[in-house]
């Protein structure tokens, strides 16, 4: 791949980037129109929620195992494969008439989103392998991954007032299909650069049905309390797999996930902080839509607008300026500062009013998230890439979107849990409805600003000060 001419590694790139934004919004833009597939498909407050869980139990369960087989058996033929996946099983989502269709075809989606988000990362760092391009195309990569999310709420806004719910999964269609000639048109064919090595059966079994466990356990945490026996039960069968897992890897000749892997500082730390700052920024992107919709009154597109603000100064960083701040000072100092302003931001949320206003209230936290982000971002997905082999590309990728998956779904599970714990507590303290539901966003921010200043002090304190290019 690297032998491609520089103009069709960045055109590629952008292929890449489309694939992986159609997969980050389908994280998101099913969110805004749940309402409308609960009265058109008659689904119950409790099956609602399978809508999204059955997307990210598949999504969760399969990243390593997809990684994983782009190294064994060709990035770009993986690749692809995702990509048909996850285009079909949107027009199947799209043309669902009954609940047991929708929920089928969300499966579909986040195995296939599972494998395009594993190996894309893969294929950006195999196709740029100088420096000062990897650092630009990792600062764009990352700036879709962070800002899809807020284009999605925007986007699903749209799609569901102008037509209805159908068209969030049918617009996938002709994005899938270009992404996938496109791919044909400019990745070349090559064989996996694992060397032929077998896969690790027992090892994809017993990590997948670890993660997939793991995930339910999370995701439905809050519904079945946390101290439940259906919950202990479930993130305690998910450990003892994982251990199991580990286990099998110390002895298989050819290990799903070598572990010699994490011997590697800057890639261990680099995933740590990666479960930190997802926790952080879910706990931001959910919980600060909920309390522009539920305390300010605002509609759906009014959220995607108000965070665009973000989104802009995101793209700045990500489209270039990132990517001179890691040459110019290295990995550690902008992992560092960055989440230690993402954790003002989450700060300043977390003294939001009920009465807040736009411009004193929302906006410099949402500056300073934007500019947390779009300075830590690239860093620290370069940081979870750059010590690998490019044999274990893949596999590098795998875990790292593993990482921030987990860490999104237990931080916003927890968050959410303290909220409702909190509003509870105002709330039988004799405290007005939408104080007691601001005062426990409130807490829900500040806690997301204690797990971002921890990323930032490790970061800080563990990181490898690796010297920067000239």
């Amino acid at each position: 791949m690297t032998s491609l001419d520089p103009r069709r590694r960045w055109l590629a790139l952008m292929v890449l980037c489309l694939g992986d934004l159609m997969i980050v919004l389908d994280t998101t833009i099913v969110n805004v129109a749940l309402p409308s597939i609960r009265t058109d498909l008659a689904f119950t407050e409790t099956s609602l929620v399978w809508v999204v869980n059955a997307y990210m139990l598949t999504f969760g369960g399969f990243l390593l195992l997809g990684g994983r087989l782009g190294d064994l058996f060709g990035q770009r033929r993986v690749f692809l494969v995702g990509i048909a996946i996850f285009t079909a099983a949107s027009l199947g989502c799209g043309l669902a008439a009954t609940q047991g269709t929708l929920i089928a075809a969300r499966a579909v989606q986040g195995l296939g989103g599972a494998v395009v988000s594993a190996v894309a990362m893969a294929l950006i760092v195999n196709l740029f392998t100088e420096p000062a391009e990897r650092a630009k195309a990792m600062g764009i990569f990352g700036f879709v991954m962070a800002g899809g999310g807020s284009v999605g709420v925007l986007l699903g806004g749209v799609l569901t007032a102008a037509f209805d719910w159908h068209w969030i999964f049918l617009v996938n269609l002709p994005i899938g299909g270009a992404v996938f000639v496109l791919c044909l048109w400019l990745l070349p064919a090559g064989a996996g650069s694992a060397g032929g090595a077998r896969l690790d059966l027992a090892g994809a079994a017993t990590v997948t049905a670890s993660l997939m466990l793991a995930v339910y356990g999370i995701v439905n945490g809050n519904d079945a309390g946390w101290a439940s026996g259906q919950t202990l039960g479930l993130i305690g069968g998910a450990g003892a797999l994982f251990a199991l897992f580990l286990a099998i890897e110390a002895k298989v000749p050819a290990p799903l996930m070598p572990l010699g892997l994490f011997r590697r500082r800057n890639l261990a730390t680099a995933n740590a902080v990666g479960v930190l700052w997802a926790a952080a920024m879910f706990a931001w992107f959910f919980i600060s839509a909920l309390y522009l919709q539920l305390v300010l009154g605002y509609g759906p597109l009014d959220v995607g607008l108000s965070f665009l603000p973000a989104n802009l100064v995101m793209a700045a960083f990500s489209l270039g300026l990132s990517a001179k701040l890691v040459m110019r000072f290295g990995l550690r100092g902008p992992i560092a500062c960055g989440m230690a302003l993402a954790a003002a931001g989450l700060f300043l949320f977390a003294l939001a009013p009920v009465g807040g206003n736009f411009w004193l209230h929302v906006l410099p936290g949402m500056l300073l998230l934007g500019l947390g982000c779009g300075m830590a971002l690239n860093p620290v997905l370069l940081a979870a890439m750059g010590d690998v082999d490019p044999k274990d590309a893949g596999l590098a990728s795998g875990v790292a979107n593993t990482a921030f998956m987990m860490g999104g779904a237990l931080g916003l599970a927890v968050l959410a849990s303290l909220a409702a714990a909190r509003t509870a507590s105002l709330a039988a303290g004799g405290a007005p409805a939408l104080d007691a539901l601001n005062g426990g966003y409130r807490a829900a921010f500040g806690s997301g600003a204690v797990f971002a200043a921890a990323a930032a002090l490790l970061a800080l304190a563990v990181l490898r000060p690796r010297a920067p290019a000239t």
